[in-house]
């Protein structure tokens, strides 16, 4: 049994990872300042939650105490608005988690897994994404998640903290926010189609995305956060390989829909290239996005 730090593990990604660490029979300890909302299904029984702040290093040298590894989930991580918000979005996405891996140095922590993200890519010509491909974030979001793996790398090239950034593609799945970060497009096509309404579908809805289940995402941090073979700064994709345009997703939710105006920052097309996630953590995903929306639409009672 270990004992794991999740930080933001009130949230999406955090909480499904925390079901599967539980039934590993590990300890986890959340820290959250529960920004991104406070579901009751969120919460799990045993765990330890914090109410704290990544930008407030008390807080994280407190929770850190005894820890093995931290699972670094925390971020503001919407891509509209830290084009609106910079500074805010900086602050914990940067700020955050510098003071994250400090406090894991300091602690004596064994590994730092950090959720980065495929927006790093940013404008890409070649599909599929790979992580040798220079990233050309197209906002601030995709620029401060690029940072991340960088402040990553240097804490084990400097001080020997093992670190290993996950780069996540479009991320859904049971519990997810409709209102919330991640999934943003399936939460909202989701929400509209229960509530009666039109999917409001942004340009031409020719906009490609890797759709990652979250249960696989979660299976992905403990094989990292588990694995001799990573922890030395490496950036891996964790994607499903398998991208749905936003019009072809709107189909598989069904429906009425209607066209409105493009979001700025928006790339046309991410894919990821897998091969090094199942080649260093022996991860390939499980859950394709025809199911993942068949039990999505129960869990949202839609027929």
């Amino acid at each position: 049994m270990s004992k794991y730090l999740v930080t933001g593990g009130a949230g999406f990604i955090g909480s499904n990872l925390i079901k599967q660490l539980l039934a590993k029979g590990d300890e986890v300890v959340v820290i959250d300042n529960y920004n991104g909302g406070k579901l009751p299904n969120r919460i799990h029984p045993g765990v330890e939650y914090v109410e704290g702040d990544i930008r407030n290093m008390d807080d994280l040298n407190k929770v850190m105490v005894g820890v093995d590894g931290v699972f670094h989930m925390a971020a503001i991580a919407r891509m509209s608005f830290s084009v609106e918000n910079p500074r805010e979005t900086n602050d914990v996405n940067i700020g955050g988690t510098l003071n994250v891996l400090v406090a894991a140095r300091d602690n004596g922590v064994k590994k730092v897994v950090y959720s980065a993200s495929s927006s790093a890519y940013g404008k890409q010509e070649v599909v599929p994404f790979v992580e040798t491909m220079k990233p050309a974030p197209m906002s601030p979001y995709g620029l401060q998640k690029y940072v991340g793996e960088e402040y990553s790398r240097l804490f084990f090239e400097l001080y020997s903290l093992n670190t290993v950034s996950l780069r996540y593609f479009n991320v859904y799945g049971p519990n997810m926010d409709p209102n919330g970060a991640y999934a943003l497009v399936i939460g909202k096509f989701l929400q509209q189609r229960k509530e009666g309404k039109p999917l409001t579908i942004c340009g031409d809805g020719e906009y490609f995305r890797d759709y990652t289940n979250v249960y696989d995402i979660a299976r992905a941090n403990i094989l990292a956060m588990e694995s001799d073979k990573v922890g030395h700064g490496e950036v891996i994709n964790i994607g499903n390989g398998r991208p749905f345009s936003v019009n072809e997703l709107a189909k598989l939710i069904g429906g009425p829909s209607e066209y409105v105006a493009p979001r700025p920052g928006d790339p046309r097309r991410t894919e990821a290239d897998n091969t090094k996630a199942k080649a260093l953590l022996g991860w390939r995903p499980t859950i394709d996005l025809e199911n993942g929306i068949k039990d999505l639409k129960k869990e949202f009672e839609i027929e």
